[in-house]
C-alpha cells in the first residue's frame, strides 16, 4: 500500500513565488530558448557521441550542446578540472543571477541521482592501468554529488547551505517541494533550488540491461510506445516569500502553490500498476494548495514511454482529473533523471508565461487502456492558470507540485522594479 507524506497545516503559511529561472537541457540555454524548442514541438533527442553505444539497443538520448556548456564556462575558474554537471549548474545559476542579482539565497535544495557519476567511471577503468591515474585526484574531487552545487557557489561567490536530495527520479520535484515547504514554513524568505544530472554511461547501458530504454523514438502514453531515452541537463529556480519579493518590486514569474509525495512499497522498478502511489501524491499536492482537480489546466506527465510507468501514471491521472491536457516533454528531450522534476517545471513555468500546451510528441494513437487527453504532437495556444508536475521514480517514489500564473501587482508609488 502506498505511503504518503504528512499534509501540514497550511493556515497563516506564506505564499512563495519563483522569481528567477535558469535552464541548461537539450531544448536550450534559458528560457527563451526553451520556449522556441517547445513552441515548436522540436525533436532534441540526437545520437549518443560520448561514448560507444554498438552494444546497446538504444542508441539515442536528449544531450547538451558541449561547446556551449565550455563557452559559458570560459570564465569559471579551473573550469577544465570540473565536470559537466558542474558547468551546466554554473550556467543554469548564472541566468538566475543575471535575472536577480541581487538574490542572496539562504538555503539551496538540488536534486541528483547520479553525481559526477563519468568521473567515477574514468577512476574504476584507471585502477586497471596504474600509470594513467595522474588525473584521479580530479576524478575523485568532482565526483560527489554536491560537487556542482559547490562549483555553482563559488562561481558567484554564494555561501548558503547546500541540501542535496537523491531519491530516484522524483529528486528534483522533491528538492523544489523541499524549498517550497522552507518558504512556505517562514523559517527561509530566499531559497535556490532545482535539480541537475549529467548523461553517464553506467547509468545509460544500466536503463539499456534493463530493457527500459527503446532503440525507437520514445512515445509517451502511445499504444505502441517501448521504453524511455535518457536525457540530461540542469534547472535553478530562484524562491522568495511572495509578498517580500512584491514589496521590493521583483517580478513573479510564477507561484508555487502545492507539494504532494508518497511510496507504492511495490516494487524496485515498476510502480504499483493501479496508480494508488501516483494518485495519492497529485491528491496531496491538490489538498496541499487547497484547489480542486478541476482547477488544473495542465498536466506536465512523468510520462517516461514506458509500458508499465505510462499505464500506471495514466490510470492516476485518469481517476483524478476531467479530460485535463496531458503531456509528456520527455518525448523532446529525454529523461534527465534527477533534473527532470526541475526542468519539467521550468517547462510549466514558460507554459504559464506564454499561454500554450506543450506537445507530447511522436504520438500516433491512445493506449486503449487508457482515458486521456493528449496534446497530440502540435503545441496547443490556451489559458492556462494552473499547472501540475509529475515525477516518479524507481522504489516507488513519487512527488507532484503545482504551480499558478500570478497577475501582476498594483505598483507602489515610485517603485521600480529590482
Amino acid at each position: 500500500m502506498a505511503q504518503t507524506g504528512t499534509q501540514k497545516s497550511t493556515e497563516n503559511a506564506a505564499r512563495v513565488a519563483v522569481t528567477a529561472a535558469g535552464v541548461v537541457s537539450p531544448l536550450g540555454f534559458g528560457l527563451a530558448e526553451t520556449f522556441d524548442s517547445l513552441w515548436s514541438a522540436r525533436d532534441c533527442v540526437t545520437q549518443v557521441m560520448r561514448f560507444s553505444v554498438t552494444q546497446c539497443r538504444c542508441k539515442t538520448a536528449g544531450q547538451v550542446s558541449d561547446a556551449r556548456l565550455l563557452a559559458s564556462a570560459a570564465e569559471t575558474p579551473r573550469s577544465a578540472r570540473l565536470h559537466r554537471a558542474s558547468h551546466m549548474m554554473i550556467e543554469a545559476l548564472r541566468q538566475v543571477l543575471t535575472q536577480r542579482p541581487e538574490f542572496e539565497p539562504e538555503l539551496t535544495v538540488i536534486g541528483t541521482t547520479s553525481g559526477g557519476m563519468s568521473y567515477g567511471e574514468r577512476y574504476y577503468r584507471s585502477l586497471k592501468r596504474p600509470q594513467n591515474l595522474r588525473h584521479a585526484p580530479t576524478w575523485i574531487a568532482n565526483y560527489p554529488a554536491q560537487k556542482p552545487v559547490i562549483d555553482a557557489h563559488t562561481a558567484f561567490g554564494i555561501s548558503a547551505p547546500c541540501q542535496v536530495i537523491a531519491n530516484a527520479c522524483a529528486s528534483g520535484t522533491n528538492a523544489i517541494g523541499h524549498a517550497f515547504e522552507c518558504v512556505r514554513s517562514g523559517r527561509y524568505q530566499r531559497v535556490l533550488t532545482g535539480g541537475y544530472d549529467a548523461l553517464a554511461e553506467m547509468v545509460f547501458v544500466g536503463f539499456d540491461s534493463l530493457q527500459a530504454s527503446t532503440p525507437e523514438q520514445c512515445r509517451p502514453f502511445d499504444r505502441h510506445r517501448s521504453g524511455m531515452v535518457l536525457g540530461e541537463g540542469a534547472a535553478v529556480l530562484a524562491l522568495e516569500n511572495l509578498e517580500v519579493a512584491r514589496q521590493r518590486g521583483a517580478s513573479v514569474l510564477a507561484e508555487i502553490i502545492g507539494y504532494g509525495i508518497s511510496t507504492d512499497n511495490f516494487h524496485i522498478t515498476q510502480p504499483e500498476p493501479s496508480g494508488i502511489g501516483a494518485r495519492q501524491a497529485m491528491e496531496g499536492a491538490l489538498q496541499n494548495a487547497h484547489i480542486s482537480a478541476s482547477d488544473v489546466d495542465y498536466i506536465n506527465a512523468h510520462g517516461t514511454g514506458t509500458v508499465f510507468n505510462d499505464a500506471a501514471e495514466g490510470k492516476a491521472i485518469s481517476a483524478l482529473f476531467n479530460g485535463v491536457p496531458v503531456s509528456s516533454t520527455k518525448s523532446m528531450m529525454g529523461h534527465s533523471l534527477g533534473a527532470a522534476g526541475a526542468i519539467e517545471a521550468i517547462v510549466c513555468l514558460v507554459a504559464l508565461q506564454h499561454q500554450f500546451l506543450p506537445a507530447n510528441i511522436n504520438f500516433a494513437s491512445l493506449d486503449e487502456d487508457l482515458d486521456l487527453n493528449i496534446v497530440e504532437n502540435e503545441t496547443q495556444p490556451a489559458v492556462v492558470s494552473t499547472t501540475l508536475s509529475n515525477s516518479f521514480g524507481f522504489g516507488g517514489t513519487n512527488a507532484a507540485v503545482l504551480m499558478r500564473k500570478v497577475p501582476p501587482s498594483p505598483r507602489l508609488s515610485g517603485q521600480t522594479e529590482a
